[in-house]
């Protein structure tokens, strides 16, 4: 079974011959006519993933709660940007404006609230979702239209699903990994003749076997680095919540998922989502480079639990029926929890500001 990206994809191949894995990945994802989000709401039960705020409201809750405390410790700005990059269904947004606006009522009524969102489709369900909150927000389509002011930012689940290139380690060294055809006509992985400045490299490289995948984001810092250059200058804090890895390694991470379950990433383009794990190590180097303090890295459900989720599903369950507490607590279990099935040690959660200050729950410096 072939899809019609796989169709134009083939065609552009035999005119030109085989494309890097970066250009695969925003073809599947982005492609004017059959891009993955172009064309449909993947979020959800009825889409081909469940993202954490879609879980449970204890996720956005707790988040709200981090940036209430990012601002209190930045000293309480009068102006504020509160604003999200992929913002999805714009459940986590709703989430952490409803805690902002019981927490500090100051901070929410003199904020702006902004999400950064280019799919039409999204905007509108993301208005939806909002609600009252809807009437103090605006859409742009990039973080570079952002009004100038102090700025609290959140990004879940939006750095696995800019490209990345690939290198396999061969004889001649790491060469670029491209996506071409085998002798059937379809879609296979080739080593190109482009490689990779051992520079790049963990010092082990010289061990690794041929045939190591080492995969680089150069388009994930570049975003990392506007969104810091951006913080440095007009100050603020970020969230970046993501699945990866704490240190630069080797390993191949590319990904497809299609109804809800995981997918060959040549097989279905356009029809599968495709990702691949953040290296968090790089990205926390970009924020720096920017100019940026590193607050701290921890896993997710380390995050969680040191802001307060345990409590918090308590008082949520609080007086409801034995299955709603039931319930409640599977939702934290799958946001915190470690072991198959759970994010709690398979996502990592990076936060940065432009002040060194010590944010809980991340471990404070020595």
């Amino acid at each position: 079974m072939t899809t019609p990206l796989a169709r134009k994809i083939k065609a552009l191949i035999r005119t030109n011959g085989p494309i890097s894995v970066t250009d695969y990945f925003a073809l599947c994802l982005a492609d004017p006519q059959h891009g993955y989000y172009r064309t449909r709401d993947p979020f959800g039960r009825a889409g081909d993933f469940i993202t954490a705020p879609e879980v449970s409201q204890l996720f956005g809750e707790m988040l709200g709660i981090f940036l209430v405390h990012a601002w209190q410790k930045h000293g309480g700005p009068e102006i504020v940007r509160i604003a999200e990059i992929g913002p999805g269904r714009g459940t986590m947004m709703a989430d952490m404006l409803r805690v902002v606006h019981r927490l500090a009522p100051q901070l929410y009524d003199s904020a702006t609230f902004h999400l950064i969102e280019t799919s039409p489709k999204l905007r509108t369900i993301q208005h939806e979702t909002l609600g009252t909150h809807a009437a103090r927000a605006s859409w742009h389509d990039s973080f570079e239209e952002l009004p100038d002011g102090f700025v609290l930012l959140a990004a879940n689940e939006l750095f696995d699903a800019i490209p990345i290139r690939q290198f396999i380690k061969t004889t001649a060294g790491f060469r670029e990994r491209l996506v071409g055809l085998d002798a059937e006509d379809e879609l296979t992985f080739a080593a190109g003749v482009a490689t990779l400045d051992p520079a790049a490299l963990p010092d082990h490289h010289k061990s690794v076997p041929h045939g190591t995948i080492f995969e680089i984001a150069p388009a994930r810092e570049a975003v990392m680095a506007t969104i810091g250059e951006r913080i440095a200058r007009f100050g603020g804090s970020a969230v970046v919540i993501d699945y990866g890895h704490f240190v630069t390694g080797f390993g191949d991470t590319l990904q497809a998922v299609l109804k809800h379950d995981f997918d060959a990433p040549l097989a279905h383009p356009g029809e599968a989502d495709l990702t691949s794990h953040v290296d968090f190590e790089r990205l926390a180097g970009a924020a720096a480079s920017a100019g940026l303090h590193v607050h701290g890295m921890l896993h997710q459900g380390d995050f969680l639990v040191g802001l307060g989720i345990g409590e918090r599903a308590s008082a949520l369950g609080r007086n409801r029926d034995a299955e709603t507490q039931q319930s409640i607590l599977a939702d934290v279990d799958r946001l915190a929890g470690s072991g198959a099935g759970k994010m709690g040690d398979l996502f990592k959660v990076l936060a940065v500001g432009s002040a060194p200050l010590s944010l809980f729950p991340f471990r404070q410096p020595d």
